[in-house]
């Protein structure tokens, strides 16, 4: 959901008195779940794109936008991140800079939904090449902590003319490359914080992780279509003023 799931792990963790590297390393893990989930409510699509892609000039122009519309945030998340992560995540100023980018996110969401133009594309399955390109470049946002990469592409996707429905489509499309290639490459960094007595949280987190997010993903096109991302906007405004002021007081 457009809400920053990385910075309510991020939040969680401090939360629940658990902010070390192992499970930085947990959080990073049941993203796989979340993953699969992707995978198993659009397994039709990607299978019948698989198997095409030889033959079908549709299929490879699915494959190719989604490769495209991820290109610029390999390149970004593999040269950028790792500053942002430096800077932006050190334990002292996470929590701050979370809560100001959910409170400013929500109010951009209210305001861009207004200003969004009427919608010219109407399919997330066969956006022209361009559009996949800007919508990845929306998605570059979302190194951002508190960003949602979700928000981001819905709603770049809306002010360049593509449908919300159709936006969040295509949004969940391209979170099976990106967030497999960002979890894969945490862990290949991590791994060695986890331990085997971990193995029972972790297949509790992944289990959880895929069941959520598999009915988040079956409702979420329909939700989006109907209400738009308002509600989201309302939620991190409400979200990111608590948090503010749960630091102030603490």
């Amino acid at each position: 959901m457009p809400v920053s799931s990385t910075g309510h792990l991020l939040v969680g963790e401090r939360l629940l008195g658990l902010p070390d590297s192992r499970w930085e390393t947990f959080t990073i893990v049941i993203q796989l779940g979340a993953i699969l989930s992707v995978v198993a409510v659009y397994w039709k699509k990607f299978w019948n794109v698989l198997i095409g892609l030889p033959t079908s000039p549709e299929a490879r122009s699915f494959a190719i936008n989604v490769i495209v519309a991820f290109i610029p945030s390999m390149i970004f998340g593999a040269t950028v991140y790792k500053y942002l992560k430096a800077y932006l995540l050190q334990p002292s100023f996470a929590m701050p800079v979370i809560g100001v980018s959910w409170l400013v996110g929500g109010v951009i969401i209210l305001i861009l939904e207004r200003m969004a133009p009427k919608p010219r594309y109407t399919d997330g399955d066969r956006l022209p090449l361009k559009k996949a390109l800007q919508i990845g470049l929306c998605q570059c946002i979302s190194l951002l902590p508190g960003v949602s990469r979700s928000g981001a592409t819905i709603l770049g996707g809306e002010m360049l003319g593509v449908d919300r429905k159709a936006g969040a489509a295509f949004t969940f499309y391209l979170a099976v490359p990106t967030m497999l290639g960002a979890t894969v490459y945490d862990l290949y960094k991590e791994w060695n914080t986890l331990s085997s007595n971990d193995t029972t949280n972790i297949a509790v987190g992944f289990v959880v992780s895929f069941v959520v997010a598999y009915i988040v993903v079956k409702g979420f096109i329909a939700f989006v279509g109907k209400y738009g991302l308002k509600p989201f906007g309302w939620y991190r405004i409400a979200t990111g003023a608590a948090l503010l002021a749960w630091l102030y007081v603490k």
